[in-house]
C-alpha cells in the first residue's frame, strides 16, 4: 500500500517526483460528458498538458479503442505532438502492461491521473495503483463522469482507497511553488492566462496593475 505523507512538505507535488496519467480524453468519453461543461474540462486538460510539458513531468497518453472511440483530442496531441497514445481494449489502464511500465520506467511514485470518465477509466486504475505502492491523485476538474453522481460517487471511492484529489490549478500551484522560479515562471503564467478561466482574468489584470506601479 501507498505510504504517502498526509500532511507537511511532503505531501504536496513537485514536477521531479510527478508523472501524469491523461487516459481517454476521446470524443465517445466527451459526448457522453454530464458532470460538467465538457468545454471546461477539455479546457483544463489541456492546460493541465501544458504544464507538465513546461514543468518537464513525463507524460502518458492513453486512449481505449480509438478507431471506434476516435481519437486523442487534439488540443492534448498538440501538445505532445511526437508522442502516439498507448491505445487499449482494457476498461482499467492500470491491467495495461505498457501503461504500467511507461509508469515504472519514470521512476516516479507520485502519479497523477486525470481521465474521461471519472467512474470508471480514472477510479479504476487510480484505485489499483494505490494498492500497488504508489501515491496517486486524481484531477476532478480535468475529469468527468456520465453524470453528476458518477463523478461525485467515484471521488468519493478513490477517497476511500487513498487517492488524493485535487484540481489542475492546485497541480501546477504546487509543481510552480515559487514565482521567483525565473525559468518555468512565464511559461506558468501564460498557460493560467490561456486555460485559467476567472483565476487567469485575475492574474493578468493582476500583472497589469504591477507592471504600471511606479
Amino acid at each position: 500500500m501507498s505510504t504517502k505523507a498526509k500532511n507537511g512538505l511532503d505531501a504536496l507535488l513537485t514536477p521531479e517526483e510527478s508523472v501524469l496519467l491523461l487516459i481517454d480524453h476521446q470524443p465517445f468519453q466527451v459526448a457522453n460528458l454530464h458532470s460538467h461543461e465538457p468545454s471546461v474540462v477539455l479546457n483544463n486538460a489541456v492546460g493541465l498538458a501544458k504544464a507538465a510539458k513546461l514543468f518537464d513531468v513525463p507524460t502518458i497518453l492513453t486512449t481505449v479503442l480509438a478507431d471506434r472511440g476516435g481519437h486523442l483530442v487534439q488540443g492534448i496531441q498538440d501538445v505532445f505532438p511526437e508522442q502516439k497514445p498507448i491505445d487499449r481494449t482494457l476498461i482499467n489502464t492500470w491491467e495495461d502492461a505498457r501503461v504500467v511500465e511507461a509508469v515504472r520506467a519514470t521512476g516516479r511514485k507520485k502519479v497523477i491521473m486525470a481521465g474521461l470518465w471519472t467512474e470508471i477509466c480514472v477510479a479504476m486504475p487510480a484505485i489499483q495503483a494505490a494498492g500497488e505502492d504508489h501515491d496517486v491523485y486524481a484531477v476532478t476538474d480535468a475529469s468527468g463522469g456520465v453524470s453528476l453522481e458518477a463523478h461525485e460517487m467515484a471521488v468519493r471511492r478513490m477517497i476511500e482507497a487513498d487517492v488524493t484529489p485535487l484540481n489542475w490549478l492546485a497541480v501546477v500551484a504546487e509543481w510552480q511553488r515559487d514565482w521567483a522560479r525565473e525559468e518555468t515562471a512565464s511559461g506558468q503564467a501564460e498557460i493560467l492566462v490561456q486555460h485559467g478561466g476567472a483565476s487567469g482574468v485575475a492574474f493578468a489584470w493582476e500583472m497589469q496593475l504591477l507592471a504600471t506601479r511606479s
